[in-house]
């Protein structure tokens, strides 16, 4: 496929019962990362930095920019943080599913009325993220 935007990205996470609930339309935006730690192994004959690979992790955080207490919709799915959840993103075909835990639900009522929040999550299971 050619170049592409992220519109079209679905977002689902699992609720505390382990059902994946489509929240896209609830979120406004997504950042997700999958770092990878790196062990300085330079010798003193090295004129460059020499690294290895170590560990793999994954961490997601998304804005809910309305309180939405529909069933099964943001508010639902979240209410709970207790559990290990599969995120699931999803864009062009390929999908990222990882199994997280919630870190931190941070609800705000901002000064013009608004009420929302930001999630963190971040791996819980030991399995390297992929892309399929």
């Amino acid at each position: 496929m050619a170049k592409e935007s992220g519109i079209g990205m679905t977002l689902s996470v699992d609720d505390s019962g382990g059902t994946p609930r489509a929240i896209t339309n609830d979120v406004d935006s997504v950042n997700f990362g999958t770092p990878q730690n790196l062990q300085d192994v330079t010798g003193l004959d090295k004129g460059a930095m020499e690294r290895i690979a170590l560990l793999s992790d994954a961490t997601v955080s998304f804005t809910v920019p309305a309180f939405n207490d529909a069933t099964n919709a943001s508010f639902d799915v979240l209410k709970t943080r207790t559990g290990v959840r599969t995120v699931a993103i999803a864009i062009s075909g390929q999908t990222l599913s990882m199994e997280m835990i919630i870190s931190d639900v941070s609800w705000a009522r901002n000064s013009d009325g608004s009420l929302g929040a930001t999630c963190q999550l971040s791996l819980s299971d030991g399995t390297v993220p992929a892309w399929s």
